[in-house]
């Protein structure tokens, strides 16, 4: 097979063929021939773009079964590992390959236990840094380290981290970077570890001519009941509801079961397998409405979201892409909502200096005032909501109208 110039070892060639590969995108088609070849590699990509591919398949082709751990990829979250892990054993269906994930939130002990068989070791910086610690990580045989999400590590506070990992790699070794934005930290990456490496930068993804982004401004009183609203409106397709910190996801989730909307929270304070079973639901839309943390804006394998609304507004334009890189893939149309109150205006400042956003202000609606329930303190310090029995909660709330609350931090 030989799709625009590109050709694969054959095992890795069925596999293309079984993923339904009809041809690569873009960055696939510059990345892999550089790859290939034995260079070092910049990749600018947003999400959505086959990155992935991009670097899985040339890596994988390089490495050679049973002789200890040749590749490894570092990656910002637990999702994220987890998904590129599910992605290369699709690409080495042909060609048995020994893929260990290595992330925190779960016991440290099989994973060592894994290691020593391992060819492939797809990591988090925190955990991989545990591991090397108690020298249970052979790093002497690596050829290719990657970074995936680049700037995402470094926005997490990993860049010391990734630093360490990197200087036990074998300075030999093939260096291959992929991130959103060319920051200062990953210019310094890549000048510090990297052999004159190749820069392949690609546009957006996302299909700005399917991908209609339009906002509302509320008084932040107003700003639950409001997105009540515009979910009961279109009751079809999966919405993607984005919250600054896993405080507010669990408040505005929590609410909105109230009103009767079938949600669920996504945060990384959530256990591993919660956050997995929360996903395969969302995925297999027994969920209408997903409730997250930027945790899920990045690396997270999720098709078909109809609606992305931004609760709170992030803080950068990247951050902003990211979040609705999730809708208007693959030439689907989709919708965004952003939700703004007073507080919100330095954010989406911050956001529309992106001059390739087109973000539109429309009327807001007409919308019925619904209860918003806050956490209350109880005697030991703790926050808690009032007692839930029948889908409502018990007791009685402490304000109505939903998005904020005197003393308390904005929503």
């Amino acid at each position: 097979m030989d799709i625009k110039g590109i050709t694969l070892m054959p095992e890795f060639e069925k596999a293309v063929m079984d993923l339904g590969f009809s041809e690569f995108t873009e960055i696939q088609e510059k990345c892999i021939p550089l790859i290939q070849q034995g260079r070092d590699v910049i990749g600018l990509s947003h999400t959505g773009s086959g990155k992935t591919a991009a670097f899985g398949f040339p890596a994988l082709e390089k490495v050679v079964p049973g002789k200890g751990i040749q590749l490894l990829v570092l990656v910002p979250t637990r999702e994220l590992c987890l998904q590129v892990a599910k992605e290369f054993r699709k690409f080495t269906k042909y060609r048995k390959t020994s893929i260990v994930e290595v992330y925190g939130g779960v016991s440290i002990g099989p994973q060592m236990h894994a290691l020593p068989h391992a060819d492939v070791v797809v990591g988090t910086p925190g955990r991989m840094l545990d591991v090397i610690s108690r020298n249970a990580f052979d790093s002497s045989r690596i050829k290719i380290l990657i970074l995936d999400e680049a700037d995402k590590m470094f926005e997490m506070g990993f860049i010391e981290d990734v630093r360490e990992i990197v200087s036990t790699v074998p300075k030999g070794g093939q260096k291959l970077l992929f991130s959103a934005t060319m920051s200062t930290q990953i210019m310094d990456i890549a000048k510090t570890y990297m052999k004159n490496p190749e820069k392949v930068k690609m546009p957006v993804y996302v299909d700005k001519s399917k991908l209609i982004q339009n906002y509302y401004e509320c008084d932040r009183r107003d700003k639950f009941s409001l997105l009540s609203h515009i979910i009961k409106k279109d009751p079809t397709g999966l919405k993607l509801v984005f919250c600054s910190t896993r405080h507010i996801v669990d408040i505005i989730d929590k609410n909105l079961n109230r009103q009767g909307i079938q949600s669920q929270a996504l945060h990384g304070g959530m256990s591993q397998s919660r956050r997995k079973q929360v996903m395969d639901a969302f995925k297999n839309q027994q969920l209408e409405v997903l409730v997250a943390s930027d945790v899920a804006a990045r690396g997270l394998d999720i098709k078909n979201v109809n609606l992305v609304i931004n609760y709170d507004i992030p803080k950068t334009s990247q951050e902003y892409v990211h979040r609705i890189g999730r809708t208007a893939r693959a030439g689907e149309e989709g919708n965004v909502i952003s939700l703004l109150c007073q507080e919100d205006h330095e954010n989406f400042r911050s956001v529309l200096q992106d001059r390739s956003l087109l973000i539109n202000k429309l009327k807001t609606p007409e919308f019925e005032r619904v209860e918003f329930i806050r956490p209350q303190r109880s005697y030991g310090g703790n926050r808690q909501f009032g007692r839930q029995q029948r889908g409502g909660f018990q007791g009685r709330p402490r304000f109505h109208g939903g998005g904020g609350f005197r003393g308390s931090r904005r929503y």
